[in-house]
């Protein structure tokens, strides 16, 4: 698969690299910081692993679909976090997480149809 059909993933994963580094810089200046330490760590580690997707789709490596199912299961776990938490960066993270969850989720299944050997877990 070339790079340029994962551009909605892409574009995806890129909305949600900046949404969480908006959020965690966001929290860090919230009146309870402590209260807000799972979701920068999560922040964080999604927006980490979203700029990997983006890299490895990119470059059309054959670890992309890894990375990206590996991306949703990170994404999922930051939005169900962000969505506990009524800030507007929080709400927004949330939902550009799960955007970015269902487009690598979408990707990594497209990609595994075109391939007759089976992911390794």
């Amino acid at each position: 698969m070339s790079h340029e059909k994962y551009e909605d993933c892409i574009e995806a994963c890129h909305q949600c690299m900046e949404a969480c580094e908006h959020c965690a810089t966001a929290c860090l200046h919230e009146e309870d910081v402590k209260m807000m330490v799972r979701c920068i760590e999560l922040d964080r580690s999604c927006a980490d692993i979203c700029s990997f997707a983006m890299r490895e789709m990119s470059r059309g490596s054959e670890f992309a679909e890894r990375v990206c199912a590996l991306c949703a299961e990170v994404c999922d776990a930051c939005g169900e976090e962000c969505a506990k938490h009524k800030m507007d960066h929080c709400q927004k993270c949330a939902e550009a997480c799960r955007r970015c969850a269902d487009a690598c989720r979408e990707m990594a299944g497209a990609a595994r149809g075109t391939t007759d050997r089976p992911l390794r877990r």
